[in-house]
């Protein structure tokens, strides 16, 4: 089921993410678009299908190779005469986990692109609202080619609303190459690179989109999950400051706060350990500026050192510049940009975070103190999330897990119970007050929707709203992803809801509220 509630700034709606859309239909050299934007042409492809225009791949940097390498992104500085092709998406950035390697994609230093996709016919004067997505994957893979992402559904929907938007994606660096951090890269100036790329994006927008048929002034930044946190991360970078980039933003699943307890000293430094660990690896321990001699690796070798070291939890950094102090720091002291946020989270979120295998008291202290709890903490904890099966989560797990069912541990729906709040739901709630607070519109949902394909253990987890948001009722993508199909094997009120979930966001990134959702075309 999905869950509503609607008081004073609160009004719960559904979830889900987005991207681009997949390359379907045929195209014409007789009814190719193009678009005038501040460097030179480009043409994009017609789609039939869907009726609308797609223009693909388009940088919005220069590529990030070369001595480019571990510094920000550039903008454009050269222009061309002619047409320039724009139908093809480009490689995806260097990532590392199922989102890049499962669907095949290929990759590339050079991959800070730009997708647009527009109903065909409107003017170029129109003034389209803007939807701009940011992919998650936990800012170490994925990108705006993911088929799961496709924008063509979500933008079918508007049109049949009479509200159509232009949708846009993003591709931004991940993993080291986007987030990397140490003494080094602090004195360079090169923290947070994958979101000032993301930054440099909202500005190519800002400067290209009204050659699209959209408004400048009216973009809303919307992700999921790793995106979610993009979108956070920009609503309070540079302490806040409104550079008049997006009206409003639409969070899906993440917040991007520290939720550690950090009452456990910890020894050493993990990420200058890390830095050490690559250098060390890369053969740069002898060089005079070892982040320059990083730049000079080549590629693959360089991807092979990255893919084969674990890593820190790749996040934002106090940088001193893009991000001034933590994130709750900046929210409790009111530096956030101030615009209308959708924001929720599924049931099960904890079944995404939460640790396998806890069957134990010892083993469930074991688990709160690794993430900086102390003995209080432990036992304050330990009787809040109590473990009692009957009544943990998911809630479609009935006692505990059996049969092939048993690796998740005895405790699992304590575990699952307390990771989501401690991950998701606190945060979400806490963000929204703020926001309340502020004489601000928080727009908050909770998704609770059931899938036949996943086990019982996973309940309403994190990602499954996702294609309902798309309205991608055909389950693109899902074929070759490590996700299930939401929409295989459900009755038409999956299909529904979806309609519901997808004319919302439409209504939100349109009117700034989820409730110009109904009534505004046919059934």
């Amino acid at each position: 089921m999905v869950q509503f509630s609607l008081f004073a700034y609160f009004s719960a709606v559904c979830a889900a993410a987005s991207v681009p859309l997949s390359s379907r239909g045929s195209q014409s050299s007789s009814n190719k678009p193009t678009v005038q934007l501040q460097n030179g042409t480009y043409y994009g492809q017609f789609n039939p299908t869907y009726n609308q225009e797609l223009f693909l791949g388009i940088p919005y940097a220069q590529p990030t190779v070369g001595d480019l390498r571990f510094r920000p992104a550039q903008p454009l500085n050269s222009s061309w005469d002619g047409e320039r092709n724009a139908t093809e998406y480009s490689p995806q950035c260097f990532g590392y986990g199922s989102d890049t390697w499962v669907l095949g994609n290929t990759v590339s230093e050079d991959c800070l692109t730009i997708n647009v996709v527009r109903p065909h016919g409107i003017a170029s004067d129109a003034k389209l609202p803007v939807g701009l997505w940011i992919h998650g994957g936990g800012l170490t893979n994925g990108g705006s080619s993911d088929p799961r992402y496709n924008l063509s559904f979500i933008v079918e929907e508007s049109v049949k609303m009479r509200n159509p938007f232009v949708a846009v994606s993003i591709n931004y660096r991940l993993h080291a190459w986007g987030f990397l951090w140490s003494d080094e890269v602090e004195k360079a100036g090169a923290g947070n690179l994958g979101f000032r790329d993301q930054r440099l994006a909202l500005e190519w927008v800002s400067e290209n989109i009204a050659a699209f048929g959209g408004d400048p002034d009216m973009v809303t930044i919307w992700g999921e999950s790793a995106g979610a946190r993009s979108v956070a991360t920009q609503l309070f970078a540079y302490g806040g400051r409104d550079d008049g980039l997006f009206r409003s933003a639409i969070l899906e699943s993440g917040t991007g706060f520290e939720n550690d307890f950090d009452e456990v000293q910890e020894s050493g430094d993990e990420w200058q350990e890390y830095y050490g660990e690559l250098v060390n690896k890369a053969n740069c321990t002898s060089a005079a500026d070892s982040l320059q001699c990083l730049r000079e690796v080549p590629t693959w070798t360089l991807s092979d050192v990255l893919n084969s070291t674990k890593a820190p939890s790749f996040g934002g950094v106090i940088d001193g510049d893009f991000l001034p102090a933590a994130s709750h720091e900046l929210v409790k002291a009111g530096k956030f940009v101030r615009v209308p946020i959708l924001i929720g989270t599924n049931f099960d979120e904890g079944t995404q975070s939460g640790q396998h295998g806890i069957n134990t008291t010892e083993q469930w202290n074991a688990y709160l103190a690794s993430a900086g709890a102390n003995n209080d903490t432990v036992e304050t904890l330990s009787a809040l999330y109590p473990d009692i099966p009957s009544v943990g989560l998911p809630e479609t797990l009935v006692g505990r897990p059996t049969g092939n069912l048993a690796a998740y541990g005895n405790q699992w729906k304590r575990v699952v119970a307390y990771s989501g709040d401690k991950g998701q739901h606190a945060a979400r709630r806490w963000l929204t007050r703020h926001w309340a607070a502020a004489n601000l519109t928080a727009y908050s949902y909770h998704f609770n929707v059931l899938v036949n394909g996943l086990s019982p253990a996973d309940g309403s987890k994190h990602f499954q709203e996702v294609a309902f948001v798309f309205d991608n009722t055909q389950g693109v993508g899902y074929e070759n992803a490590v996700a299930v199909n939401p929409f295989a094997g459900e009755p038409d009120t999956f299909d529904r809801l979806a309609e519901i979930m997808s004319r919302m966001w439409v209504s939100f990134i349109a009117d700034q509220t989820p409730n110009h959702n109904a009534g505004m075309c046919c059934p």
